[in-house]
């Protein structure tokens, strides 16, 4: 069965440093390991996922990427060249890997363009976007001209997580829960939200919005979210569709990516329908070999198994 990744991270060298800070997050050893496996596009990754099973990588740059540059002309020409260099890549191995375009949102105009030239020009299957931008969130009403190529193209946008602007008080004083061990969840659900009563996804209903870690735990609460929202004052923001969860269902795709899980998966499937769930690894982060193992014997039927494995993803990707 055919299998495409759709978490799959890299770095370059002169980009790395804008993930230093997250260095202090893992430990050290695992740090080291992970920075030099960012750094492979070539013959060590894909043995890695020659021996894992995995077909496909649809590669993207690893956090905190172009959103940690404070200057918008460099995140500009930062951000072309590394999707130049990563459309080489590509067409180096053009049956392994496909790619994500990083997107320079410090301007918005531009982001936009060069969105706009990574997919009709590059060849990139949607661009991705680790959490805010110098504080600037994507339901920002400048950035809806990014909104408007991305469904104009028919590409998602991929909302990854990085470090937040600043630490939530509840957990001030507990730095092993900032990042992926909790913060980085909770922010990148709330973003989600952001956009939904931030009316993104009312201004372009046909735009597509993708998850990594299974949705961020945002399956689980659908039915709370309506709730609530009946019950709570709308503080003058109305939904057209009525529910969050309507948005959540049609705009949201989710991938697996670092959760090797079945009770997860199984909520994601009844929440959102097989047709939304798609398959990542969060390599090298997470281990390979366990993301495939775990997408093989997962308890589902074998028709989700294919659409989770390639099938979504060659349709929203058009891969």
């Amino acid at each position: 069965m055919r299998t495409i990744g759709l978490e799959e991270h890299f770095v370059t060298a002169d980009l790395a440093a804008y993930g230093a800070g997250s260095a202090s997050i893992a430990q050290p050893e695992r740090w080291r390991a992970a920075s030099e496996r960012l750094l492979d596009l070539a013959e060590g990754r894909l043995a890695a996922m020659d021996a894992a099973g995995l077909d496909v990588q649809v590669l993207s740059l690893n956090s905190p990427g172009i959103q940690a540059e404070p200057d918008p002309a460099t995140a500009v020409d930062r951000a072309a060249a590394v999707n130049d260099l990563l459309a080489s890549v590509i067409a180096e191995n053009p049956t392994r890997f496909a790619g994500f375009a990083a997107l320079p949102l410090q301007d918005p105009k531009a982001a936009a363009k060069e969105l706009e030239r990574a997919v009709t020009q590059l060849g990139m299957r949607g661009a991705l976007v680790n959490a805010h931008t110098q504080g600037r969130y994507l339901d920002d009403p400048s950035l809806r001209v990014v909104w408007e190529h991305a469904e104009g193209l028919d590409v998602p946008l991929y909302l990854h997580p990085a470090n937040g602007v600043d630490v939530p008080h509840v957990i001030d004083g507990h730095p092993e829960l900032i990042g992926p061990m909790w913060s980085w969840g909770t922010d990148t659900a709330s973003h989600v939200l952001r956009l939904i009563f931030g009316g993104v996804f009312d201004d372009f209903p046909e735009a597509k919005l993708l998850l990594g870690h299974m949705g961020e735990g945002l399956p689980y609460v659908l039915w709370r979210l309506d709730s609530r929202w009946a019950f709570h004052n709308h503080h003058g923001v109305e939904l057209a569709r009525g529910n969050p969860s309507e948005y959540l269902r049609h705009n949201l795709y989710i991938t697996t990516s670092g959760v090797c899980s079945a009770p997860p998966l199984l909520c994601a499937l009844l929440a959102l329908g097989p047709e939304h769930i798609l398959f990542g690894t969060d390599y090298p982060f997470e281990d390979m070999p366990t993301a495939t193992e775990f997408l093989r014997t997962a308890p589902v039927s074998e028709t989700d198994r294919a659409k989770i494995a390639h099938q979504n993803a060659e349709r929203l990707l058009r891969l």
